[in-house]
């Protein structure tokens, strides 16, 4: 935290005097008056030397060759010096003005400027805060829900300004003899392993909460799942999950939960495991334990909705009463729901086509397009040419065009023929490639042999609850 004087000058200034004392006492006692002498401090070669009689003008100035030993002496010699400066750390310490804080919980609608005047500064101090070094302009994004505090010294100047991003970030904006620069301070959580097991009996959201997980942490794991099973359809009562997660501490106090290490889905009987992995490049991605990726080229479904229309080439439509075959599939969702890009691409069209309404086509690759409509407006940076990562958000749920009500209609296409995007065969997403299999081998086994043990203690503890 900055202060009105660096504690460097004030510790040097006082370890001067102390030190400049017991050279004075050490010096002898007899004609003090006439004999009176200056010394000359020199920190970085740790030495004081005598500058000069400075209380007698006609006494003879002795020569550097006749100067006692007690004159010029080394700091490290004085038995005194280590309580000497122990003493102008205190002093320096005791030095430092008290900053005075004032903090405010950031409501929307708030601005910098009626934020600085709340607490009693102008706009032309705002300005040369964030017009000061480093990040001290970031301070101008702010953002509901955060917390921003100004310090004042002793003077009531601005000593500093720190925005607290969340638990873990804050842009801290100092004073300095430069004028103000500001730095963002990001503090690392302590992680711990923590194990969740749950059986479905309704829906895999419920018996996630019902086994302490997380809203976040159960999206999370159907993410990771979502390729190999679809959470609307597949999913039956009795299937079951185990998960081992972060569990995230500051001060001893857990306040959140981070990513999946490793989760075990059953699915109809069928075992499926996933594997946090790092890899050498520093790419993180699920895996299966034979290196295998969890992904695929593509995602099942581009969004977390409800199917309210499938994939007919014979169905009526619901506006023209007439048979028309229906080339998507459409998920009904609130209006302003994010939409995914299914997968990698490029895109090939973003606006208005017919009654399809607001529509974005992916193209992937040679052979392949998918095709999002009725969208009720585009995402950020969305435009023709564009390319997309899997699981960018490509638009929000709308009813554009002509339909009944708000939804997503999606349509996946090879070589410009509609095929049922809940059933086509989808292309996997890369391995493990064989330089790194060695190095995932050896991790793979020790997660599962760590998955295991984590099982077997929670069963333990499961058991002698229930005794």
């Amino acid at each position: 935290m900055l202060k009105k004087f660096p504690k460097t000058h004030i510790t040097i200034a006082a370890a001067t005097s102390v030190v400049v004392a017991a050279a004075i006492l050490m010096s002898p006692s007899a004609d003090v008056e006439a004999n009176r002498m200056a010394y000359a401090l020199d920190l970085n070669e740790g030495t004081v030397t005598e500058t000069g009689d400075t209380g007698n003008s006609s006494a003879k100035q002795a020569s550097s060759s006749e100067k006692p030993a007690h004159v010029v002496a080394s700091i490290a010699d004085q038995p005194q010096l280590p309580e000497a400066l122990d003493t102008a750390a205190a002093i320096a310490e005791a030095s430092e003005p008290e900053l005075k804080w004032q903090e405010y919980r950031i409501k929307s609608g708030d601005t910098l400027s009626s934020l600085f005047s709340r607490a009693g500064f102008n706009d032309g101090i705002m300005l040369s805060v964030i017009h000061g070094d480093g990040e001290a302009d970031k301070l101008q994004r702010l953002y509901a829900g955060e917390t921003i505090s100004f310090a004042t010294d002793d003077a009531g100047e601005l000593a500093a300004v720190d925005l607290q991003r969340n638990l873990l970030e804050t842009l801290r904006v100092e004073k300095t003899e430069d004028g103000f620069k500001g730095e963002t301070v990001v503090r690392e959580p302590d992680v711990k392993p923590a194990f969740a097991s749950g059986i479905i009996d309704g829906s895999l959201y419920v018996a996630a909460r019902e086994a302490g997980m997380s809203d976040r942490l159960s999206m999370e794991m159907a993410g990771i799942f979502g390729w190999n099973i679809d959470f609307v359809y597949d999913v039956r009562k009795g299937d079951r999950f185990e998960v081992v997660y972060e569990e995230l501490y500051l001060d001893g106090e857990k306040f959140g939960t981070g990513d999946i290490i490793s989760a075990r889905f059953v699915n109809r009987g069928k075992e499926v495991v996933a594997l946090r992995y790092k890899d050498s490049n520093g790419d993180t991605d699920y895996y299966s334990p034979d290196g295998s990726s969890m992904r695929k080229a593509f995602l099942r479904t581009p969004i977390d909705a409800r199917v309210s229309s499938s994939f007919n080439l014979q169905r009526r439509h619901p506006v023209l009463d007439v048979v028309r075959p229906h080339e998507g599939t459409d998920y009904a969702a609130p209006p302003g729901t994010p939409i995914k890009a299914a997968g990698h691409g490029r895109v090939q069209f973003a606006g208005w086509k017919g009654g399809y309404g607001r529509t974005v086509i992916l193209k992937h690759g040679d052979n392949i397009t998918t095709l999002y409509a009725h969208l009720s407006r585009f995402g950020k940076g969305i435009s023709t040419g564009t390319r997309v990562k899997q699981g960018d958000t490509i638009g929000h749920v709308g009813s554009s065009g002509m339909v009944t009500g708000p939804h997503l209609h999606y349509e996946f296409r090879v070589n410009g023929s509609p095929r049922n995007s809940r059933t086509v065969k989808l292309p996997d997403a890369k391995p493990i490639p064989k330089s790194e299999m060695a190095r995932f081998s050896k991790f793979a086994n020790q997660q599962v042999a760590k998955f295991e043990l984590f099982r077997q203690d929670y069963q333990q503890l499961a058991m002698a609850a229930d005794e």
